[in-house]
This record gives C-alpha cells, sequence and structure tokens, in this order.
C-alpha cells in the first residue's frame, strides 16, 4: 500500500462506527417514552449524595467528609428532603427544584447481587441484566434485548465505543459527544470518504454518519460561542445533554451515556472537591436535560445507576473504598418523585454490609424491569426476555 492508500484507510476505520447511523426518521412506537439511563462509572458515593443526617454512625465514620445536618443558617449544610435524609447543597440549583416539583426520586439500598466490589465485573453485570450467578451470554446486554422487543425504540449510544449493554443484538449507533465540537472529517476528507463507499451496500449509512458528525459538530460549536455570555460551553456535562436531548427528541428513543471519574479514594471532599464538583456537574447536564427536552420531558424517563456505593466510614486518606449498595435516582416528568423510595433500613452499625458498606435491598433488575414494564407498556413476557428472572418492581415510581 502507498503512503495515500494507507491515510485513505486510517480515515475510513475511524469512520466505520459512525456507519450504522442513519438521519432519517422513523417513527417510535406510543408506548415508548424518551428513555435515558445515566452510569456513572467508578462507584460514586451515594452517602454524601442523599446525606443520612439522622445517622449518628455517619458522622462518626466521617470525621472530615460528613455534610452538616440540615441548618438554615448554613448554605453548606444538607438540604432535608424529609425527616431522614438530605441533599447535598451543590444541587440546589439544579435537582433541588425538580424534586421540588416531584420529579425526580432516590432509591438508597439499590444494586445488584454481586460482592465482588469490583468495578469490571460489577459493571458487566449491571450491564448484561442477567443474574450474576446465571449469566450464560456475556455479550448480551439489557438496552439491546429491550430494543429487540421493541421494535422501532431507536436507541443510540452517547460513547466512544458500544457499551456492553447495547451488545448482542441489532445493529446500534454509538457517537461520543466528548470533545465533538470540531468535526472528526473536513469537507475534501468526508468527500474522498463517501466516493470510497459510493457504489456499497454502506454508502447511504456512510453519507449519514458522516452528515451526523457534521451536524453535532457545528451545533456544539454554536453553545461554545453562546458561552459569551455565561451560557454551558460544550466541553461540559450540560452542553452534552442538551445535545443529546436534541437528537432524543426528534429521532430517537432510548439512550445511553456514561459518565466517568466516580472512583474517590483520596481527598473526596464533602460540599467542595472532587466529589462536589462532579456531583454539580452532572445535576446541571441532568437540569439542562431535563430543560431542553421541553414538551417531550413530561413523557421522558432518566435512571441513574453506578456499579456499587462506597465505604460508609471514610478511610486514611480522607477517601471512600469500593462498597455495596448504593443509590439510584429515577427522573421524568411522569415520574411520582418527591420521595425517597424503595426498602430501606435504619442507617446504623448493626445494619451496615460485613460492617462495611450499605446492603442491597432493592435489587436493580426489578426495579428497572418495573420501570420499564410501566413506562413502555412490556408484557410480562417481554420483561422477562430484558431481565430473566426478575421480579419487576417499580416502587409506584411511574
Amino acid at each position: 500500500m502507498n503512503r495515500r492508500q494507507v491515510l485513505l484507510a486510517g480515515m475510513a476505520a475511524a469512520l466505520l462506527p459512525s456507519l450504522s447511523f442513519s438521519a432519517r426518521l422513523f417513527a417510535a412506537p406510543a408506548s415508548a417514552p424518551p428513555t435515558l439511563l445515566v452510569f456513572l462509572r467508578g462507584g460514586y458515593d451515594c452517602n454524601n449524595l442523599l446525606v443520612p443526617y439522622t445517622s449518628d454512625l455517619y458522622y462518626e465514620s466521617r470525621p472530615t467528609l460528613a455534610i452538616a445536618r440540615p441548618d438554615p443558617r448554613d448554605p453548606h449544610s444538607a438540604i432535608a428532603l424529609d425527616s431522614h435524609w438530605g441533599l447535598n447543597p451543590v444541587l440546589k440549583d439544579s435537582l433541588y427544584p425538580l424534586w421540588q416539583r416531584k420529579q425526580i426520586a432516590f432509591v438508597p439500598f439499590a444494586g445488584t447481587d454481586d460482592l465482588s466490589r469490583s468495578h469490571f465485573q460489577t459493571q458487566d453485570n449491571i450491564e448484561s441484566g442477567q443474574p450474576s450467578q446465571q449469566r450464560r451470554h456475556s455479550a448480551s446486554g439489557f438496552l439491546a434485548r429491550l430494543a429487540q422487543q421493541v421494535p422501532g425504540s431507536q436507541p443510540i449510544a452517547f460513547t466512544d465505543a458500544l457499551p456492553l449493554c447495547f451488545q448482542g443484538g441489532q445493529d446500534i449507533p454509538n457517537l461520543s459527544l466528548r470533545g465533538a465540537g470540531k468535526a472528526a472529517f473536513d469537507e475534501r476528507q468526508s468527500a474522498i470518504l463517501s466516493s470510497m463507499y459510493q457504489h456499497t451496500p454502506q454508502a447511504a449509512a456512510a453519507s449519514d454518519g458522516l452528515a451526523l458528525r457534521r451536524n453535532v459538530a457545528r451545533d456544539l460549536q454554536d453553545e461554545m460561542l453562546a458561552a459569551n455570555r455565561g451560557a454551558a460551553n460544550a466541553q461540559n456535562f450540560a452542553a452534552q445533554t442538551r445535545r443529546m436531548a436534541s437528537l432524543m427528541r426528534e429521532q430517537y428513543r432510548l439512550g445511553f451515556v456514561d459518565v466517568g471519574g466516580w472512583d474517590t479514594h483520596i481527598n473526596q471532599g464533602s460540599t467542595q472537591g472532587q466529589l462536589a464538583n462532579n456531583l454539580s456537574n452532572l445535576g446541571q447536564g441532568l437540569a439542562a436535560f431535563a430543560e431542553a427536552m421541553g414538551e417531550q420531558w413530561k413523557d421522558s424517563l432518566v435512571i441513574v445507576v453506578s456499579e456499587f456505593g462506597r465505604t460508609f466510614r471514610e478511610n486514611g486518606a480522607k477517601g471512600t473504598d469500593h462498597g455495596h449498595g448504593t443509590v439510584y435516582w429515577v427522573m421524568g416528568g411522569r415520574v411520582q418523585g418527591g420521595r425517597v423510595a424503595g426498602e430501606q433500613v435504619p442507617v446504623n452499625a448493626r445494619n451496615l454490609l460485613q460492617d462495611r458498606d450499605y446492603p442491597v435491598l432493592n435489587n436493580y433488575r426489578d426495579l428497572l424491569g418495573g420501570l420499564l414494564l410501566n413506562s413502555w407498556g412490556l408484557s410480562g413476557a417481554q420483561v422477562q426476555a430484558v431481565f430473566p428472572g426478575s421480579w419487576p418492581n417499580a416502587l409506584g415510581l411511574v
């Protein structure tokens, strides 16, 4: 191969992940509301999101990380949600208004029965959606199976590579919006790539994939310019979620995005620091998504999960280590929110799992199966195809 052939081959290889994109619109079924799954990779510290402020153990276990009990005079204290739980105050201007409108609920003591406390193993187990002791198909994801059960659901992954949860089924597009402010190919390169596929079965897909990349880059570039007046720029999560909302309003109905940076072993912080910054960015992004969905927000469903929580006690490095149970979030205009839902126990030493972390009392497969059963209008058999052996329970959230 000469130098020109090598360059063309490299450009074509870079394009291939987008070949499954199509700009053609498909009518999604009425039973498929816009649904977005947000995966917080790294196991976030749920105890400093949803603060158990009536627990003396919480304050004894976290001498530097604990968030103060609710106090109207202290802007750094937890925001009381009910008589037991408070919200990290960094979310006061983003998620708390959704709570006040009863459009978000939190489910503590949630997660999987996987006790490995391994990022990769637990993430894979969750994305597979199969019983952790009975996984039969390692490359079969529950969102892929959901898409198979609901033809026309128009799935999309806002990720660099197709995640496991979307593998094992139909061709599903993936598009990373990180760093998408610049088009991957200029006009000359796009023309060359289009000509390479001109007389092949992939011609339409190649053309659509290039067009989608150009449109995303142009729209995000416009948002970067608007940042001069205080608007979010294209590099932060809020800008990404606005673009995601635009795509899901117009074409897609089933989306997935993952957000990293939650493995806080060192200098985690409480209302300031690494975790607080991550929560603030995430909250702003999800609030932006809700706003950008417009009228469709009333039918939307957003579910935030993580592979596990963190240790209840802080470590010697002023951080937290791998835990077990965590807190899931359920958001949307149709959500019966404004409450902390699911089975719960008092937060004390006796109820910690292995004297270490939260137990799992609300299995993720049962919760997600129940949410999909009620919001997507699935039959019992369809739910079992997505989450085999589950006991669907939406906890009255939808």
